[in-house]
């Protein structure tokens, strides 16, 4: 984490690409049809919200065990955007969106909450 001194998780890179992640979320799904409201739209939202919000409560609890296990929760939460994501793809209003975004940023912040999980295991 660069040699940079963390004080708070809003100093996690982590949780800052997954605050990130989020608005690339909310911009996407309001490109989605109003029939998703309640279907992909509230999940997709959800489980994108549900990453950095993990990080930041493991990151205040008292123990390294806990925290782990919020980073392994938002570890799933991003699985679950990732097949929420791909279904969209698939769906026939989704066939024209830009997902590059999206991709990019759920990919690195899944490679750095699969690296710091490992770190936190050691």
């Amino acid at each position: 984490m660069n040699n940079q001194q963390i004080n708070t998780y809003k100093d996690l890179i982590v949780w800052q690409k997954s605050m990130d992640l989020v608005i690339a979320v909310y911009s996407l799904t309001e490109r989605f049809p109003k029939s998703e409201l309640y279907g992909l739209v509230a999940q997709m939202r959800r489980c994108a919200v549900s990453i950095p919000s993990n990080i930041a409560e493991g990151r205040r609890r008292g123990s390294r065990k806990d925290y782990r296990q919020f980073l392994v929760v938002s570890y799933a939460s991003g699985a679950e955007l990732e097949t929420q994501i791909e279904i969209s793809k698939r769906l026939p209003f989704g066939r024209n969106l830009d997902y590059t975004k999206i991709d990019s940023l759920l990919n690195e912040v899944m490679r750095m909450l699969n690296k710091m999980t490992n770190e936190l295991n050691s």
